[in-house]
């Protein structure tokens, strides 16, 4: 993708916002509340670790590609996504992180905002969007499963923890 992405059009239901690094505080309170998470993804969650994923790029790529952004229902942080745009490679999305409200999961708003975005996704000429999960995660694979996303290649190890690929073709 050549331009900025026009993050309001990743939801018909939210409100979609990049995220400021002042920010943190509310990102770091909706992620505090989901130690499961946390459980397969040590160490927990701070302060710091937001700012840091805030900031934080895979190889080869810039600031113009990374939308770390927020979806709000009325002033209420419902959910926070990483994204990658054109990564790992062109026409391909990447989700480095997705974390839905405690207040809001098992109500399907997860799964609608990944609806929402996998078809904004696909207007713009995306592909797939891919994505690592936590091996061992029921949770999280439990989820993006139920989003149609497959498992692909197998597992990557990084230091703690291993990740489980998974995609889904647009």
């Amino acid at each position: 993708m050549n331009k900025k992405l026009d993050v309001q059009k990743l939801s018909a239901q939210y409100i979609v916002r990049e995220l400021k690094q002042e920010e943190a505080a509310i990102v770091y309170d909706l992620c505090k509340e989901n130690p499961l998470f946390y459980r397969y993804h040590p160490p927990f969650v701070t302060a710091e670790s937001i700012l840091e994923d805030m900031k934080a790029l895979p190889p080869h790529k810039d600031y113009k590609d990374k939308y770390y952004i927020g979806f709000f229902q009325h002033s209420q942080l419902a959910a926070v996504m990483d994204l990658i745009a054109d990564y790992p490679q062109k026409s391909t999305a990447w989700i480095g992180f997705f974390a839905v409200n405690i207040r809001c999961q098992k109500r399907g708003v997860g799964t609608g905002i990944i609806s929402d975005c996998a078809a904004c996704l696909k207007l713009l000429g995306f592909e797939k969007i891919r994505l690592g999960i936590d091996k061992g995660n029921p949770q999280s694979r439990a989820f993006w499963t139920k989003n149609h996303f497959v498992l692909t290649e197998g597992e990557i190890s990084a230091g703690e923890t291993a990740y489980c690929m998974m995609e889904r073709r647009l």
